[in-house]
């Protein structure tokens, strides 16, 4: 018998988030609500992204929720058991193996497998917020409405982006090497809402959820 946990309870909000999401919301919001452990959550924004795998569609939802002391993200994402199949195809060409229609049967009806990761950083890590916003038709630009589009960067450091250029002395007709500039940057998680593909309000609780987060840096 599979035993049971107690989980603490999420607030309703994100709760009816994760629901909205409809990606598995009973495993997303106990793994959500173990890693939070009961700690008041201040703000939260949840994101799921479909993408296709040779003709199989896969979800992957992320959520993440600020507390008084932490960011908290949760990933979760499905996929084919490769153990399963791999049973099937071990027997191939031995004593009880496999016939091609149990084969094609395992490839086609091979068990769905979830996976949900979360991960607390402390705020005092937490190394920048970027917002990117995209504004179409940008000469009949209304102010306050800060664009359609919008890509959320989060970086804590785990993950940095190195940009390497060569240098330059600015004289244009010089042919020395001068060696390379460059740039590091935190890049550990990027978002992209969309008013378009996910709604208006995912869009506003983006950037609700950004300045929330940026408010609480460096307190």
């Amino acid at each position: 018998m599979m035993r049971s946990f107690d989980v603490p309870t999420l607030p309703v909000d994100l709760t009816a988030a994760i629901e909205r999401a409809g990606y598995y919301p009973a495993l997303v919001g106990d793994v959500v609500a173990a890693a939070l452990a009961g700690e008041q959550v201040r703000s939260h924004l949840v994101h799921l992204e479909t993408t296709f795998d040779h003709d199989v569609i896969r979800r992957h939802v992320t959520v993440l929720v600020l507390t008084p002391s932490r960011l908290v993200i949760a990933h979760a994402d499905d996929h084919a058991d490769e153990a399963a199949g791999a049973s099937v195809t071990d027997g191939v060409g031995g004593a009880g193996a496999s016939t091609d229609a149990e084969l094609d049967s395992a490839a086609a009806g091979g068990q769905e497998v979830a996976t949900a990761t979360t991960e607390s950083i402390p705020l005092s890590a937490v190394r920048g917020v970027m917002l990117t916003h995209v504004v179409s038709d940008p000469q009949n630009y209304v102010p306050g409405s800060l664009g359609r589009e919008l890509t959320l960067t989060l970086g804590w450091g785990a993950v940095s982006r190195v940009d390497l250029l060569p240098a330059t002395c600015g004289d244009p007709g010089c042919d020395a090497d001068h060696g390379y500039d460059g740039t590091i940057s935190s890049d550990d998680i990027a978002l992209r809402v969309s008013a378009t593909a996910d709604g208006d309000v995912a869009l506003q609780q983006a950037i609700g959820f950004a300045h929330a987060l940026s408010a609480s840096l460096g307190q």
